[in-house]
């Protein structure tokens, strides 16, 4: 077993491989359903910093996790990107989108179908869950977003 230092490293080794920009996305709810917010923050292999963010009224949690994933991937596709690394920590989210999970809740379908079409425009991109911990940036975007509309 490694110790725990060593494989925060080595993670962070692989999420920076390639010199691949990186999408974080969020999505939070006030109330389930309640005013929510999607939001994504991509990180470029420089440094630099991209947020986008859409608030919606009245809508549940899920519905806020696609929504993240979708801002970002637009986000992206504005910024030129061609090949990115996605990282969220909705498990519902990533699973489906990587295909191991079926979408049952008909809501969420189209969410699903526009996401998969916007990763589909890029050259390459990867999907991975990650802790929520490591989430922070797109999770505090996601909630500025909701008290800034609120």
């Amino acid at each position: 077993m490694r110790p725990k230092g060593q494989r925060l490293m080595k993670k962070k080794q692989k999420m920076g491989s390639n010199n691949i920009p990186i999408l974080f996305f969020d999505g939070t709810c006030r109330g389930n359903p309640g005013p929510a917010a999607g939001a994504a923050v991509i990180i470029m292999p420089d440094g630099d910093r991209h947020t986008a963010a859409e608030f919606i009224p009245f809508t549940t949690n899920n519905v806020a996790e696609y929504t993240g994933l979708i801002v970002g991937l637009k986000q992206a596709a504005a910024l030129g990107i061609r090949e990115l690394e996605i990282r969220g920590d909705s498990n519902l989210v990533v699973k489906q989108v990587q295909g191991s999970w079926k979408v049952k809740a008909e809501h969420l379908q189209p969410l699903y179908q526009e996401a998969k079409k916007l990763m589909h425009s890029f050259d390459y991109t990867g999907i991975e869950w990650v802790k929520r911990d490591e989430n922070q940036l797109a999770d505090a975007a996601a909630n500025q977003c909701i008290d800034e509309e609120g």
